[in-house]
């Protein structure tokens, strides 16, 4: 016997122990397509939610260089108001998505609202002076406080802000260094903070950290992934550009020789106009990568756009020697893309299938219905294949393996591709081929 359940997601289950419910919004973080600030309030909403670990109120501190600030304050200003909120959220069909936007609104709000209450506050870590709620950062311990308003550990300013005589310190550590600080309280409920709700918020603290140590590694990589890219690009450039500026210089210097010929001057200025139309087309195709998404995304009918593509003299020049055939059902749906962006991707894939495919060999052309409400266009040849080690490189800018490639057909392609919500599948067998397939979202006619 088999029984299917489906993953219990979308809406809470207040009857569920708080353990089961914390775990939902976590494992719900992960499928959301959020960033880290929205993945923190998802983490300070699992915090304060009713059917979470339900504390009232959520403050969180992130550490920048070395001061830890005020960053946001999760939570209702007044009872009164946290009656409301309570008796919204647990209306039945309420969800995490729901619940998150609520409290995002809630973190907006400016007018009565808590954030900016502690946007104002600020601590030096490396300072000597050991206070509340400074101390748990620096020394990466939970704090549990109690009888706030005679302990002297407790920074004065801070006590009068969060104006409740019990609450509790999680510092957010990550493998190097601490992060963060969240700091929780029941204001409103006047519940004592007992050791099962510990145990759960610093879950919820640990997560935090990782998010935001994860984030910052991250950032980091891709600045040095662009500053490596920067490098390549200027590499690529010089090679671009130098030989054809070099030529136009010295033929340029010999038409300033008055013992020159007529014949030679035209010669030169045949040479010089020749370079300078390369110069453009490695300019023009940099600035085509950089200047996608012209336009709005539209219905377009692949067969007419390819047939359109077929037509062309270029096309027709550079298919001489091999066969096209190309097939393309009469009920297809029209594909979502940017009119002029579409048309230049699936011919950059399609000279690229010419120029590999073997002199008499034959380049195949499809169009289908994919998964998920697609339509692909493929492009298949019969050429050598991709080597294995242009493979993971295929869309990257300037990676090429043909001699006068510039290696920007792939990328752009990518682009166009991504921009307008779709994707790029390459299948290559060395000796056999290549197959691009051009995954586009479906949409109607026109």
């Amino acid at each position: 016997m088999i029984q299917r359940h489906a993953f219990p997601l979308q809406e809470l289950q207040p009857d569920a122990p708080r353990e089961v419910q914390l775990l939902s919004f976590i494992g719900q973080i992960f499928l959301q397509p959020f960033s880290l600030e929205d993945n923190l309030l998802a983490l300070l909403t699992a915090l304060t939610a009713g059917s979470g670990v339900g504390f009232n109120r959520a403050m969180l501190f992130l550490v920048e260089g070395r001061t830890l600030r005020g960053r946001w304050w999760l939570g209702p200003p007044t009872p009164e108001e946290a009656c409301t909120i309570w008796e919204v959220l647990s209306t039945p069909g309420i969800g995490f998505v729901e619940i998150v936007d609520y409290n995002r609104a809630l973190l907006e709000r400016r007018e009565g609202g808590l954030s900016h209450r502690v946007e104002r506050l600020s601590y030096n870590l490396d300072e000597g002076r050991d206070t509340i709620p400074s101390l748990s950062a620096r020394r990466r311990e939970i704090l549990h406080v109690r009888d706030a308003d005679c302990e002297p550990l407790v920074d004065e300013g801070f006590r009068d802000v969060i104006g409740v005589r019990e609450f509790l310190c999680i510092p957010l550590v990550s493998r190097d260094d601490v992060v963060g600080e969240i700091v929780v309280d029941n204001a409103f409920t006047g519940a004592p903070i007992e050791a099962p709700d510990i145990r759960l918020a610093c879950l919820c603290g640990l997560i935090a950290g990782n998010y935001i140590y994860t984030s910052l590694l991250t950032k980091k990589m891709m600045d040095m992934e662009k500053l490596a890219a920067l490098g390549e690009a200027g590499v690529f450039l010089l090679h671009q550009l130098r030989n054809p500026l070099t030529v136009i210089g010295g033929f340029a210097d010999q038409l300033l020789d008055v013992k020159l010929s007529e014949s030679k001057k035209r010669r030169n200025l045949t040479i010089i106009r020749k370079e300078i139309k390369r110069l453009e087309r490695v300019i023009g195709k940099i600035g085509r990568l950089t200047r996608l998404n012209s336009g709005p995304v539209v219905s377009l009918d692949p067969k007419s756009m390819i047939e359109e593509l077929l037509a062309l003299p270029a096309i027709k020049v550079k298919g001489r020697g091999r066969h096209i055939r190309f097939e393309c059902p009469p009920d297809l749906p029209d594909a979502l893309g940017h009119r002029l962006d579409a048309a230049e991707a699936v011919r950059n894939v399609l000279d690229n299938a010419l120029e590999a495919a073997t002199w008499g060999g034959e380049v195949v052309i499809r169009c289908a219905g994919g998964p998920d409400r697609t339509v692909v266009i493929s492009i298949a040849d019969n050429g050598p294949g991709i080597a294995p080690g242009m493979r993971e490189r295929l869309f990257e800018p300037f990676a090429t393996s043909k001699k006068n490639g510039m290696g920007l057909g792939l990328a752009f392609v990518k682009r166009v591709m991504d921009i307008a919500g779709g994707r790029v599948e390459v299948e290559s067998r060395e000796g056999r081929g290549t197959e691009v397939r051009l995954m586009f979202r479906a949409g109607g006619k026109e």
